[in-house]
């Protein structure tokens, strides 16, 4: 089996971009739709902060082609404030609107803190087991103590992904090795970045080539079992996520959208 590879950015709306990825004169309202253009997924940022009224969930369908992909970040009202204890209730909320999404949901992302460490895992072993198994879900850590083979284990009996993250939490050749061992049928790989010094979102500032040269060569070497891989890429990676995200796509030799033909599309409608 050869993996489908989705690349896109963690977010679109971004007024950086304005003028360098996206056209000049385009309304902040059409970002997502001319992001579609280019990109074929895309992580959603703001389901992190509160879950979203259904009509919003219903725009972003309605805006984007039929093969696109919605990644959403689970509510940090579960991850964060309760730390997945009591939340029942909001689980049942979020999943209901991320279903407003039909053929368009992708994986969930649950994106635990830095002080979520391996004491908690009573907590995360109540929680697992709650969540919908028609729905693909990938648990962020960012406490070293949880890369153990009996997490690992745990997760893959439940299908839940291990989020594959280049940032400052957990090092990167774990990260990569883990490329090796999937939990579930899918991966999802987020280019954090090591900090976040970097303001402007308009240009790449940091040359990250070899960075990810080092992620496509195990991407290239992925297991059978691993049916397709979603990479969202954030601005603090480089600079300018929309430029790493192309460099990703290249790497994969998958197709690319050049921003200035974003432009030419621009002008035939």
């Amino acid at each position: 089996m050869t993996a489908v590879f989705h690349v896109g950015t963690q977010g679109w709306n971004y007024s950086d971009w304005a003028g360098v990825f996206y056209p000049d004169g385009t309304r902040p309202a059409d970002f997502l739709s001319v992001y579609a253009r280019a990109f074929d997924t895309v992580e959603v940022d703001s389901t992190f902060y509160a879950v979203p009224p259904a009509a919003t969930i219903r725009g972003w369908y309605e805006r984007t082609p039929d093969n696109f992909i919605f990644a959403l970040k689970f509510p940090q009202v579960v991850t964060h404030e309760s730390r997945l204890r009591d939340v029942d209730g909001t689980t049942e909320l979020f999943f209901e609107r991320a279903r407003e999404l039909r053929e368009k949901l992708g994986p969930v992302l649950v994106q635990l803190g830095p002080d979520f460490g391996p004491e908690e895992l009573p907590a995360l072993v109540d929680f697992i087991p709650r969540l919908p198994r028609d729905v693909r879900v990938a648990v962020e850590f960012r406490a070293r103590g949880w890369m153990t083979p009996g997490v690992l284990a745990f997760l893959r009996d439940y299908g839940i992904a291990v989020a594959l993250v280049d940032g400052q939490w957990i090092p990167r050749r774990w990260m990569i090795e883990l490329m090796a061992r999937p939990t579930a049928s899918f991966h999802y790989v987020r280019w954090m970045g090591p900090n976040r010094n970097l303001v402007d979102h308009s240009r790449i500032q940091v040359d990250r080539s070899t960075e990810l040269a080092r992620w496509v060569a195990a991407i290239d070497k992925l297991p059978a079992t691993v049916a397709d891989l979603y990479g969202y890429m954030s601005n603090y990676f480089a600079g300018h996520a929309p430029r790493s995200a192309r460099e990703v796509q290249q790497l994969l030799g998958l197709d690319d959208v050049d921003p200035e033909m974003l432009g030419e599309q621009m002008r035939l409608f």
